[in-house]
């Protein structure tokens, strides 16, 4: 009974840690954000890693596409807090892509979370994003559920 008790709070412990530390990134990131956004437009990027690094990418963009302002974060924990990168700013969003040299130098992650946001920010100013329909979990087992079902009907099809 006592391991059961220690077991379940050190649970206890980790997720009000967790709860936390997600927290005080929240407010990390709501602060940069309401920094760049009031001094204008906010191009953001992401590239979410299930077992590797989530990488986001805030880029601070004035009326000409030039970058005033760039942060990263990158990172696998509630640990991971935003860095300014500077060899941005003065380059035009629009050229940030696989082929500047400087997000070459960038690992894949970052790449694509550059890209990303480049790519959302036209689209957002060209007035034609619209914001994917999201669907909830039980929707999603559902669909992998009749996913597995047709390749296990097809398998059995195939013995047939």
């Amino acid at each position: 009974m006592d391991n059961i008790l220690i077991v379940g709070l050190i649970m206890f412990c980790a997720f009000v840690l967790q709860t936390i530390f997600g927290y005080i990134q929240i407010r990390n990131f709501n602060k940069i954000y309401q920094n760049i956004r009031s001094r204008g437009k906010v191009a953001i990027g992401r590239k979410s890693g299930k077992v590797r690094a989530g990488t986001i990418v805030f880029f601070g963009i004035n009326d000409d596409g030039q970058i005033f302002d760039a942060y990263l974060m990158q990172g696998v924990t509630v640990l991971s807090k935003f860095k300014q990168i500077d060899q941005y700013v003065g380059q035009n969003l629009h050229f940030i892509d696989k082929h500047h040299p400087l997000v070459q130098k960038e690992n894949k992650l970052t790449q694509f979370a550059m890209e990303n946001a480049r790519d959302l920010f036209v689209l957002v100013d060209a007035g034609k994003y619209h914001e994917p329909e999201t669907t909830g979990q039980v929707d999603r087992m559902m669909y992998m559920m009749n996913v597995y079902k047709s390749k296990l009907v097809s398998k059995l099809n195939g013995r047939i």
